[in-house]
């Protein structure tokens, strides 16, 4: 029989706690666009940007209660650049439960950002927030052709409180955004170390099995001596 405290050790191994929420919008990235050396370029929108070798974001980001003019609370806005074409992808937002946020995300290519009009206003609004920010840096590839994306993410409180401070001016939720490529467009590459290790985990299940099932086979079947 399999020890106590190896079945105690095998248990504690397959625990996890939940120590944030996720939400995430999977996409497959457009075909390699020209980029405009000359004239206004995506550089002066000072927007943040997200790409494969700079993979995820830390940040604080503002959040306000849903109103009539805002139903989905403050805008942020980001750049998903040098992505490869044609490839699936997933962002995802990750936060504290303990700061109760809903979030939306939504990925637009450059010309339905820029032929809506809702979507251009919040994007200059933002757009121009940032360019007080000296912090905030925006990277290109300087390639001549680049597939990218415009990240729009809303996010709004979600929580009641009797402290006035707080239902007037909510705080600022820590957050990470993550790029996440999909290998083959099947599984996420973040999903890769938890597959080996459940592969792992039912070829060592077998293995045992067969060993306790073999030692249990052989003391049933020793002849008994009087």
């Amino acid at each position: 029989m399999i020890p106590k405290a190896c079945m105690t050790v095998l248990f504690v191994l397959l625990l996890a706690q939940a120590h944030a929420n996720t939400e995430k919008v999977i996409f497959v990235s457009p075909p390699a666009a020209s980029i405009t050396t000359s004239g206004p370029s995506f550089e002066q929108l000072h927007l943040p940007s997200i790409t494969p070798k700079k993979s995820s974001l830390r940040l604080s980001l503002p959040a306000a209660f849903p109103s009539e003019k805002q139903p989905r609370g403050l805008d942020t806005w980001y750049m998903l650049r040098n992505l490869n074409p044609s490839q699936r992808y997933e962002v995802r937002v990750c936060w504290a439960a303990t700061q109760p946020t809903n979030f939306w995300l939504d990925v637009y290519n450059t010309s339905h950002v820029f032929d809506t009009p809702d979507l251009i206003q919040s994007l200059a609004t933002f757009s121009e927030a940032q360019q007080t920010d000296e912090r905030t840096q925006s990277t290109g590839s300087g390639a001549p052709k680049e597939s990218l994306l415009f990240l729009h993410v809303q996010a709004s409180a979600d929580f009641f409180s009797t402290n006035r401070t707080l239902m007037s001016s909510p705080p600022a939720v820590d957050v990470e955004l993550i790029l996440d490529p999909y290998l083959a467009n099947a599984v996420p590459r973040s999903l890769l170390p938890t597959a080996v290790y459940v592969v792992a985990l039912a070829v060592g299940s077998w293995i045992l099995s067969g060993m306790i099932w073999k030692r249990l086979f052989s003391s049933t079947n020793k002849p008994h001596t009087d």
